[in-house]
């Protein structure tokens, strides 16, 4: 029209009609075709058969309400399967093998020790050699005289007594250095008890160590099965129950779900935290959980109502409104509001909207939604 309004006034005042009149003549047209071929929402779009070999469809159905609470917990080893590794002697600290994480295997040298102790009990074994020797030496000569009628049966059974008390010792003082490492040269030998990891170190190289001052010097555990300890609050207590159903994440695997139980609830109070602690021993394929990782711990206590469920995934927030896509066929996909009345991990229960046996996509719903608002 700005075309035409320039030529009207550029000196042209006999064009502007032709070209009015004729939109006047296309204006009934154009509002018939529209008037007559009607488009809605669902007709615009239709999904395709690559789209739709991907979708997820889930049914709605009735399922028992489930009250959820989460907790902050953390993972622990299980106590159970923990060796704390002490010193038998006192020394010095001469020499580290492993580090904190490392797998060891039972019976691999972790560290050594230079101590007296150890130097006394080598020299012991010396002495209980040599003494060996020479009861043996003694046993042969004692078997000889007897045999040949030189010396009389009582020398030969106190030679063969002497010779056994000398291979007793010398079998103590070998089992004394084993149980101490088994080391030589004054060398205390500290040894895994047990496979797994190192999941404490409580020694540098150079530092002295006494047998007697409780310290351990590495705690092992081989972690194929862990605990993650929840914190209850006082006001969330009723809410947790022994048995009740757990889902686990943690920031390192956000997108990992771990199942469990909870198999053991506290009596007590924390003094200081002034928390319940609530257990679920899992186990722990992979090693994926560590001691010492935070964990989210979701409780799960199912009860008698029963409610319409679906996949939290097929609800989708917009404008202060939830919505789900029902399915009915590939040409017929409706935009559905909905009510929900809680939304745990993995399913939303709705109070209204959708009917048993309805059929909602769970995937890719937000896709979908945008084409069908288009």
């Amino acid at each position: 029209m700005k075309k035409i309004f320039r030529l009207y006034h550029s000196g042209y005042p006999k064009v502007w009609p032709v070209y009015l009149l004729a939109l006047l003549l296309a204006a009934p047209l154009l509002k018939g075709c529209g008037d007559d071929a009607p488009v809605t929402q669902t007709e615009k779009f239709v999904i395709s058969d690559s789209l739709l070999n991907t979708l997820e469809i889930d049914t709605v159905q009735y399922r028992k309400f489930e009250n959820s609470i989460t907790l902050n917990g953390k993972v622990t080893a299980n106590p159970n399967d923990v060796v704390q590794v002490f010193p038998m002697v006192s020394g010095k600290i001469e020499g580290i093998n492993v580090m904190l994480g490392d797998y060891v295997r039972r019976g691999q040298t972790l560290g050594i020790i230079r101590s007296p102790e150890m130097a006394g009990y080598n020299s012991n074994l010396i002495t209980a050699k040599t003494n060996l020797g020479v009861a043996q030496k003694n046993l042969l000569a004692a078997k000889e005289m007897y045999e040949g009628g030189l010396s009389s049966k009582l020398d030969y059974l106190s030679a063969q007594a002497s010779f056994q008390q000398a291979e007793a010792e010398l079998n103590r003082v070998k089992e004394v250095i084993r149980v101490n490492g088994g080391g030589t040269q004054g060398n205390y030998l500290v040894k895994a008890p047990i496979s797994g990891f190192i999941i404490e170190k409580g020694i540098t190289n150079g530092m002295d160590i006494r047998s007697d001052n409780g310290n351990d010097l590495f705690t092992i555990s081989d972690l194929n099965n862990i605990w993650v300890i929840g914190d209850v609050y006082e006001s969330n207590i009723p809410n947790v129950h022994l048995r009740d159903s757990v889902d686990i994440t943690t920031l390192s695997y956000p997108d990992k779900v771990f199942h469990g139980i909870v198999d053991k609830m506290s009596n007590v109070l924390d003094p200081v935290n002034k928390v319940m602690t609530v257990r679920v021993a899992l186990p722990n394929p992979g090693y994926l959980l560590k001691p010492g990782m935070f964990a989210s711990v979701t409780v799960l206590h199912p009860e008698n109502t029963e409610m319409l469920c679906i996949p939290s995934s097929a609800v989708i927030f917009d404008h202060s409104q939830h919505y789900v896509l029902v399915y009915k066929n590939r040409k017929d996909v409706v935009i559905t509001p909905v009510q929900i009345v809680k939304t745990t991990r993995n399913l939303a229960y709705i109070s209204s909207g959708l009917q048993e046996g309805d059929k909602v996509i769970a995937s890719q719903t937000l896709l979908i939604y945008a084409a069908l608002n288009s």
